[in-house]
């Protein structure tokens, strides 16, 4: 449904354009996914910054996928994603401790039916107070759902943002932390309302689906042809590159190192249109499927923050 959820946010020359999305074999996690994929932004961009990129500006994301750990990487800019699953209601609030053991951190919970997001994204169809599956009856769910509904999932996400430019560094890293929480919470809602096409599918009409939405995105977006390959045998970790279009950044990277996220950040309102400007600042100063409800934490001291979403364990 990720494909699905890119596909609808996709228009000509802005969207998801799918570059690359095979299997791989990771020493560590085994068997799993590895997608390629270029978010082309430069609409979504302030005024200000639209000035100095150029027209034809992207980010590129590379994802590594081995249920029940996934990890999604932009380099550069950077924004890491780090995801694992638990079956619990979002109860373990130290899932990434290796990384984070011994700083303080700050959990929110994100609720795919109750908190709010931007009013264009808003469908009457996908609204969970009403939505019903027919396949599943899972649906209609109300306050206080995560805490009746069984069987449950918790899918864990840390987040870590890094832009080191004097006098925004700041205001970006929350601007892009809102708006990684809200496209959370909109592409969980809509993983749930379309269960019914889903829930069904085998591993291979997975790779099929994904197969025609992402052609039919790629074309939708009009930058490029068709150019997605979706192979059946397995990469090595040693073995994995890039394709000849890919940029030059490491396939295999550790994270980046994380920054602080302030706790008065907002939480339940959809992420600004625009970004503005600080005021000068004195030289040298610088700061950091199934229902699902997200939960976020952030660190006071110079580290990541943590997003999570909780998912009803499917049937």
């Amino acid at each position: 449904m990720i494909s699905k959820h890119s596909h609808e946010q996709s228009d000509r020359g802005e969207g998801v354009e799918v570059v690359q999305n095979e299997p791989f074999e990771d020493p560590t996690h085994g068997s799993g996914q590895f997608t390629e994929k270029r978010v082309y932004l430069n609409s979504k961009l302030p005024s200000w910054a639209r000035a100095v990129v150029p027209k034809i500006f992207y980010v590129t994301e590379k994802a590594w996928n081995y249920y029940p750990y996934t990890c999604s990487f932009l380099p550069k800019f950077s924004i890491h994603i780090e995801t694992k699953y638990e079956d619990n209601k979002g109860c373990n609030d130290n899932i990434f401790d290796t990384e984070l053991k011994d700083q303080e951190r700050e959990v929110c919970f994100v609720d795919i039916v109750y908190d709010e997001i931007p009013e264009r994204y808003y469908k009457e169809s996908e609204d969970l107070r009403y939505f019903r599956s027919e396949k599943t009856s899972r649906g209609m769910l109300q306050e206080g759902w995560r805490d009746t509904q069984d069987p449950i999932m918790c899918s864990y996400k840390l987040v870590t943002v890094k832009f080191e430019v004097w006098g925004l560094q700041t205001r970006v890293e929350q601007f892009v932390h809102k708006v990684v929480r809200d496209v959370l919470l909109l592409g969980h809602r809509q993983a749930f309302a379309w269960v019914d096409e889903w829930i069904d599918m085998t591993m291979d009409e997975v790779r099929e689906f994904e197969r025609n939405i992402q052609e039919a995105t790629n074309q939708k977006i009009g930058m490029f042809p068709p150019s997605i390959s979706i192979s059946e045998t397995p990469l090595s970790s040693c073995a994995l590159t890039g394709p000849a279009s890919a940029p030059s950044t490491p396939m295999c990277t550790d994270a980046p190192e994380s920054l602080s996220v302030p706790k008065d950040r907002p939480r339940k309102k959809s992420a600004p249109e625009t970004l503005t400007l600080p005021d000068q600042a004195p030289q040298g100063s610088s700061s950091d499927p199934s229902p699902d409800s997200n939960h976020l934490q952030s660190p006071t001291s110079p580290s990541s923050s943590d997003h999570a979403e909780e998912d009803e364990q499917q049937d």
